[in-house]
């Protein structure tokens, strides 16, 4: 049977970064200060060897995410393929297909499907992976025996809003390829090193020490956001959008402000109706819906990673009042910003 060609969005790997601006258009100013931002936490968690024919389907997203960071209810899955040629496809959406050297990113977790060249029955992947808790990383074996598909997994954990499933910043999941022989060497030795370490050491979000997930992702969601096609709604529009990006970018650079819908549609250069109407239309919510989401979002961001005190946090994102900005944090997250922060504080060393 005739190999399928993998459809992917060409990468550029760390090496190549000082090249980046010959091989990608730049990034909107909105992109770049998001990629900074994001915090990730992830590792390398399971190997596995597929032979043809073969494909599964995975475990509903809030499922894998409790096995891989208890207390979570979605992660980011990428899938590095090593060897071989596979597909991956969600729910009833195109498949997209990938072969070694290309990384598969599911930015929502989403439960998807995964199979080989030939034709397989679909089976669930309880059926050969083992049940957690794993004491090792595991490795999966599945399939008959023709070829061999070498994949290597990993997952990343944030809370920023890129990744907000109703937001849709990104496809359910796309396939990249890092670009030349040095972004390939890249993944390849930390791949490597990775697997080397599950050897000796015990599963865990901290288990595998490399940098892998975290600055593969990065570099992935950059050359994603630079080169993706137009759309006609969501985030990835809006910053793209004559109208919202500099209503956006002014919101984003001052949170705090006392922003009113006629303060954005001024910003923007057009009536305050109009702006109403598009600001809806394309991330279908309000633009003050946004705003509180955006100051909510920023507020756990200080929560988890600074050590500013509540009022102060609670100034940052806009809010005069400790008190007016605790009640909306804990109508949105369901819990007051103290408690929150002892639950979610990133660790420090």
């Amino acid at each position: 049977m005739q190999q399928q060609t993998a459809g992917h969005d060409p990468a550029t790997g760390p090496a190549d970064r000082a090249t980046r601006s010959d091989l990608t258009p730049p990034l909107p100013d909105l992109f770049e200060a998001a990629l900074r931002r994001l915090r990730l936490e992830g590792a390398v968690f399971l190997r596995a060897e597929y032979r043809e024919p073969w494909a599964y389907e995975s475990l509903p997203g809030p499922a894998t995410a409790h096995i891989l960071r208890p207390g979570t209810d979605r992660v980011i899955l990428f899938h590095v393929v090593a060897g071989g040629t596979c597909w991956v496809q969600v729910g009833d959406q195109e498949k997209h297909w990938a072969s070694a050297g290309d990384v598969i990113v599911l930015p929502y977790g989403d439960q998807h499907s995964m199979g080989g060249i030939g034709e397989s029955e679909t089976v669930p992947i309880m059926t050969f992976m083992p049940a957690p808790p794993w004491p090792r990383m595991p490795l999966l074996r599945a399939g008959a025996d023709g070829d061999l598909t070498d994949v290597v997994c990993g997952y990343l954990h944030s809370d920023d809003v890129l990744f907000d499933p109703s937001l849709r910043v990104f496809p359910s999941a796309f396939v990249v390829r890092p670009s030349g022989a040095a972004g390939a060497a890249w993944v390849r030795a930390n791949v490597d090193y990775a697997l080397a370490q599950a050897d000796v050491a015990p599963f865990g979000p901290d288990a595998i020490p490399t940098r892998l997930p975290e600055m593969l992702l990065v570099e992935v969601l950059r050359q994603h956001l630079a080169t993706a096609p137009a759309v006609d709604q969501g985030w990835l529009a809006a910053l793209h959008d004559p109208v919202l990006n500099p209503a956006l970018s002014a919101l984003h650079a001052a949170p705090e402000r006392k922003w009113t819908v006629t303060d954005l549609a001024r910003v923007a250069a057009v009536s305050r109706s109009g702006f109403d109407d598009r600001f809806r239309q394309v991330l279908g919510r309000s633009p003050i819906r946004y705003l509180t989401e955006w100051r909510m979002h920023l507020a756990q961001d200080l929560l988890a990673s600074t050590d500013l005190g509540v009022a102060a946090v609670a100034r940052r994102v806009g809010y005069d009042a400790e008190e007016a900005f605790s009640r909306a944090f804990k109508r949105t997250y369901g819990k007051a910003p103290g408690l929150w922060r002892g639950d979610h504080a990133l660790r420090r060393p």
